[in-house]
């Protein structure tokens, strides 16, 4: 599947100095408006000594303070809104499992906005107008499930609003209703994979043709687990509420080398631990502050998401961010070694006696920290086969990440699966 340049929003086939000039002129108006309108930004720009006036070139973002998760709670509910409540059209929030929940808003132009966005995203992933789209994604407070519902409707398609859980439903609708695409998190796909294969189902003979998918950190070698077993086209859309959704940045079907962000509305950064830029290329935390979000702006809100920034490439002007495969607080720090869940599902998806259903558990041995690795053999091979398999897995992990970890083979269907984002790490200290 290509996109032909005429199916192209207009900022898509801007000029790179083009681009940059929009930016720069939507920048200076997300300060003012933000400085103007949120107590927490005017003293935070005034602590900083910084006035929306300073603001003369893209570079001069770097004068702005960092927006953090801990200033959002802060400002629990709506402390952070820029507009007043009678010009929000909708409130999202996030979960709140660790604290006070982030607390989100939009406008009307917002909401637009959005779900210009996420067709756009959709559009890249090969989907088109009149095609049916099963959306897995949890309805509700989270971001997933209504901004993908907007953003297929505004492309044209046919929305099956889903919604997450119910497994054997979403089996039998896709058998019922023939989607040619389905949204949800990589995890969640393959609970539906091995559903329908439990079904009686072969996955790769459903109407299914394209899976966009995201919420959560995944690997190029889950795609490849994934496209094999449904024969379909997986590709990652980044987002999160914060900054407003899914549809911030995409990948395209004809590329696969990680999301396009949508930099006609999102400005991104990437820092080190310190916080100090650093060139594209280079790893690091990305940043985004908004530029044209009316309800909820955000200046240099840290994701800790950790990714790089590289060239554009379906879509030139844009850059790209590399697939994001870890977070700051994913981090495991095991005896001195840094290991995110994703390493571990690389590794794993590299041996086919065993599958990807597989968690962490952390565990204290007298003084030290240990960690196991339980995950499923493969349903088809003998348990011997698969448990020489799990040693060779131990041994991998050990030589490429460089810590010694213990990998308990599990049977077939052992282990919890995904309704939505899945749990990898169990801490049990």
């Amino acid at each position: 599947m290509t996109t032909t340049s005429d199916a192209l929003d207009p900022e898509e086939r801007l000029t790179r100095s083009e681009l940059e000039a929009l930016q720069l002129e939507r920048l200076r108006w997300s300060v003012a408006h933000a400085h103007a309108n949120v107590p927490h930004y005017r003293r935070a720009l005034d602590e900083a000594g910084v006035s929306p006036d300073d603001i003369r070139t893209l570079a001069d973002v770097r004068r702005l303070p960092f927006t953090t998760k801990e200033d959002l709670r802060q400002n629990y509910p709506f402390g952070m809104f820029a507009v007043p409540m009678a010009e929000v059209r909708r409130i999202h929030a996030s979960s709140g499992t660790t604290g006070r929940p982030t607390v989100v808003g939009y406008t009307q132009t917002d909401l637009d906005n959005w779900a210009t966005l996420v067709a756009r995203s959709l559009r890249a992933s090969g989907i088109r107008p009149g095609m049916k789209v099963h959306n897995a994604y949890g309805y509700g407070l989270f971001t997933g499930g209504l901004g993908a519902h907007a953003g297929i409707e505004k492309l044209g398609a046919t929305v099956i609003p889903m919604s997450g859980g119910q497994t054997a439903r979403q089996v039998q609708l896709i058998r019922d209703f023939e989607p040619d695409a389905i949204l949800c998190t990589p995890s969640y796909l393959l609970t539906i994979a091995d559903a329908l294969e439990a079904a009686g189902i072969d996955p790769r003979s459903t109407s299914l043709r394209v899976a966009v998918l995201g919420a959560e950190p995944w690997t190029n070698e889950m795609r490849a687990e994934l496209e094999r077993r449904l024969d379909i086209d997986a590709v990652d859309i980044y987002g999160l509420s914060e900054v407003m959704g899914p549809g911030v940045g995409n990948e395209c079907v004809e590329t696969k080398d990680g999301p396009h962000i949508w930099e006609d509305h999102f400005l991104p950064e990437i820092v080190d631990a310190d916080g100090e830029p650093v060139p594209d290329g280079e790893i690091g935390e990305l940043v985004f502050t908004s530029l044209t979000k009316q309800a909820f702006p955000v200046l240099r809100y840290r994701t800790r998401d950790l990714t790089r920034l590289l060239p554009g490439t379906a879509r030139p002007a844009m850059r790209r961010m590399e697939k994001i495969t870890g977070r700051n607080d994913d981090m495991i720090i095991l005896r001195g070694v840094n290991i995110f869940p994703t390493q571990i599902e690389e590794l794993a998806l590299g041996i086919e006696q065993l599958t990807p259903h597989f968690v962490i558990e952390l565990s204290r041995e007298g003084h030290l920290d240990a960690m196991t690795v339980r995950i499923e053999r493969h349903p088809a091979l003998e348990r011997d086969v698969c448990e020489a398999a799990a040693l060779v897995l131990a041994q991998r992990i050990k030589t490429h990440i460089g810590s010694s970890v213990a990998v308990r083979l599990e049977e077939p269907g052992a282990l919890p699966r995904s309704e939505g984002k899945y749990k990898r790490v169990y801490d049990l200290r």
